[in-house]
């Protein structure tokens, strides 16, 4: 009976353990980029050039050097002006309904993108933590 519940106990952590574990930064990255394609590339382009004074670039993104704001854009929408790469925007992106993976995938796939490069990598933790 010892051993029994010894691995059940073993079994029960490593299950736990598995279930909260990060994936690699390379498969978020992957992943990031289907979610791009399928919510993004409309307004930000293929290559994340945007369209100047209409949709602002993410490529070589100033915007991007504020983590916080830019996850609470993505995962609440943005409305009013905004200033990226000394240009002036002020359209509306709505929230896409993407849950936290998606958007922790989706800014580790802008983020290493394009000309951007970061050593943060951004977790569901982190995107829970961006509150209204």
């Amino acid at each position: 009976m010892r051993l029994l519940y010894s691995f059940l106990i073993t079994a029960f952590s490593i299950t736990s353990f598995n279930i909260y574990q990060q994936k690699p930064l390379e498969q978020s990255i992957a992943d990031g980029k289907e979610i791009y394609n399928d919510f993004c590339i409309q307004c930000h382009m293929a290559k994340g050039e945007g369209v100047k004074g209409a949709r602002p670039p993410l490529a070589k993104s100033d915007y991007l050097n504020n983590i916080d704001q830019s996850i609470h854009a993505i995962k609440y929408g943005l409305r009013g002006p905004i200033k990226v790469n000394g240009v002036s925007y002020n359209s509306n992106m709505i929230n896409q309904g993407l849950d936290e993976e998606e958007i922790a995938d989706v800014m580790n796939y802008i983020l290493n993108s394009w000309g951007n490069s970061s050593t943060v990598i951004i977790t569901e933790e982190k995107v829970a933590s961006i509150k209204k």
